[in-house]
């Protein structure tokens, strides 16, 4: 079970940070958003004592800004602060109740993560590029791998390890969710595509397809579809015989999807025009909609429950320590 995923994100001490940083070595940066319009009161905040300044909400929140997926819409941006500010007042809350257990092994499981996201970059030029971006030091990069992994022992140990999901539990939750465990309707075919640029000439364009209607007529004269379309098609099913496995609608462009769901297995299509050019389809099976049986999903069931689980006593936890908690706020 992969514990990242069972942390709420407002509990990680490098939820924003470490996957920011796991991005830069993926693609090109991300434009930053623009810095704050006034200077912020540092520290920001104070969690039984401990400050949060502001250099650290500032780099959460520019992480979060250029996350992907994210979009914090004008006029929001101190909305979305004291988002991320609330996210690492949890945090610091949760590394403090985390302190109380041991991590076994803790240096090696730094030196592990540490050498797993330097791993992520071609080569150390690159990773420090990525640390700059983030406006991170390797020291400070580490000390944040190493809280995170200090709150992960510490959920491990007192919530996790202690979280079980009943045999019980699985079945009725299977049960009242018959749609999320039932296969829509699906056809399978395979097809011989003639490609055309689409900005092809009128010429091109009617070149290719009487080259279509051509092998469409060797088609309803007997001959083998699958060899044909090892030797005529422009896409990479050819290889296969033309074979496309099973769709469900909407998985396939409309005029292809259309003509496929017309026929009966065996059926030939006439000619069919899309963006990529000239389809011949054949319709092989048709395939009603199913439901998965519990047995092949109960293990994944199972382990959702968990992650729930785990998930709400996190922020039980983490409500129950606030009440006797001394949160300052500076941030207005």
């Amino acid at each position: 079970m992969n514990l990242h995923r069972l942390i709420p994100v407002v509990v990680m001490t490098a939820s924003l940070l470490l996957p920011a940083l796991c991005r830069a070595a993926d693609a090109a940066p991300r434009t930053a958003p623009a810095p704050v319009a006034q200077p912020l009161p540092d520290p920001v905040a104070r969690v039984n004592g401990a400050p949060i300044a502001a250099a650290d909400l500032e780099r959460a929140y520019t992480a979060l800004a250029s996350s992907q997926g994210a979009h914090i819409p004008p006029g929001q941006e101190q909305a979305a602060r004291k988002y991320v500010l609330n996210q690492l007042i949890s945090a610091e809350m949760m590394y403090q109740m985390a302190q109380k257990t041991t991590v076994p092994d803790l240096n090696k499981k730094i030196d592990d993560s540490l050498a797993h996201l330097r791993g992520r970059f071609k080569n150390d030029d690159e990773f420090r590029k990525g640390l700059a971006q983030q406006g991170l030091t390797e020291k400070e990069l580490r000390e944040l791998i190493r809280r995170n992994v200090v709150i992960e022992n510490y959920i491990k140990q007192t919530i996790a390890d202690k979280v079980t999901v009943t045999d019980q539990e699985a079945k009725a939750f299977y049960d009242k969710n018959p749609e999320t465990f039932t296969l829509p309707e699906q056809v399978r075919a395979s097809h011989i595509l003639i490609t055309v640029d689409p900005k092809a000439s009128v010429a091109d364009k009617k070149k290719a397809r009487v080259k279509a209607e051509d092998i469409l007529k060797k088609l309803q004269a007997g001959a083998d579809f699958a060899t044909l379309a090892k030797e005529y098609s422009g896409c990479p099913s050819s290889k296969q015989g033309g074979d496309l496995g099973y769709f469900s609608k909407g998985q396939m462009v409309k005029p292809f999807e259309d003509a496929a769901w017309a026929l009966k297995p065996g059926q030939l299509s006439g000619v069919v025009e899309t963006q990529f050019g000239y389809h011949i389809i054949k319709l092989t099976e048709r395939r009603g909609a199913t439901k998965i049986p519990f047995s092949a999903v109960k293990a994944k069931i199972e382990e959702n429950l968990k992650e729930r689980k785990i998930g709400e006593q996190v922020n039980a936890a983490l409500e129950a320590a606030k009440k006797s908690a001394k949160i300052e706020i500076n941030l207005k």
